[in-house]
């Protein structure tokens, strides 16, 4: 089982996307992804509850998550959304980062092109990895 964890800053948008469309996308027995934030919200930035529900997924239950060692144990990857060098290193976990500006305050047009953005860099990660769950292999990248 791969675990991915998908980090910003605030664990309030950008990281909070990827992670429930990595986890809508994925075959759970293959991979999961969990987001974390090195500074948490209170909550999720509503603009980024709204642009997900458009889109067939409900944040509004989230909650932002304080990235800890603990948190990350056992974690095979770590894409950095805007935490830069806020995020820790973790030996052994591959990172990637995603520099994608944060959707807090933004018009809900803006928060729609990130969403897709993050859709679109999340799609390609699991195609690459060949982590599609069954039904979404058939819907393709």
């Amino acid at each position: 089982m791969t675990t991915v964890i998908f980090a910003c800053v605030r664990n309030a948008g950008r990281s909070q996307m990827a992670a429930a469309f990595f986890n809508q996308m994925t075959n759970a027995a293959l991979a999961r992804a969990v987001s974390a934030g090195t500074q948490p919200a209170e909550h999720v930035h509503p603009e980024v509850v709204e642009v997900m529900r458009e889109v067939g997924i409900d944040l509004s239950a989230a909650r932002p998550t304080l990235l800890t060692d603990e948190l990350a144990k056992g974690a095979s990857w770590l894409i950095s959304m805007g935490c830069e060098d806020r995020c820790p290193v973790l030996p052994g976990v591959r990172r990637d980062e995603w520099p994608l500006p944060d959707p807090a305050g933004q018009p809900v047009e803006r928060v729609r092109q990130i969403r897709d953005e993050i859709r679109d860099r999340v799609r390609k990660l699991v195609a690459r990895e060949a982590w599609w769950r069954p039904a979404a292999a058939e819907e393709g990248p």
